[in-house]
């Protein structure tokens, strides 16, 4: 499945109980994804678990940029689809510590 498939099947599932919420409602439901994800990467937990919690944050993201009407996938090539956005290496060579992508 490609990402921008993901995201049609995010926005048919979901979609119309998300726009209804509305976007600073979804991002507070994003939010606290995101925080279940860090417990689990600070608890060390491994296996489905951690991979649940992968696929929450990816799908509760992609309902951000569906009501953002954001394409996922185009906006993810556009920025990082040659690489490094600032020196376009791959991998990046950059003379600054490395950090997460886009911080």
């Amino acid at each position: 499945m490609t990402l921008a498939e993901f995201q049609r099947l995010i926005d048919a599932t979901f979609g119309a109980k998300d726009r209804g919420r509305g976007l600073e409602g979804t991002f507070m439901w994003f939010t606290e994804e995101v925080g279940e994800l860090s417990r689990a990467l600070r608890r060390n937990v491994r296996g489905k678990p951690l991979e649940e919690e992968f696929a929450d944050v990816l799908a509760w993201l992609s309902t951000l940029a569906s009501i953002a009407g954001v394409d996922l996938e185009a906006a993810a090539r556009a920025k990082y689809g040659g690489g490094c956005p600032r020196c376009g290496g791959v991998p990046c060579r950059c003379a600054e510590p490395a950090r997460p992508a886009g911080a």
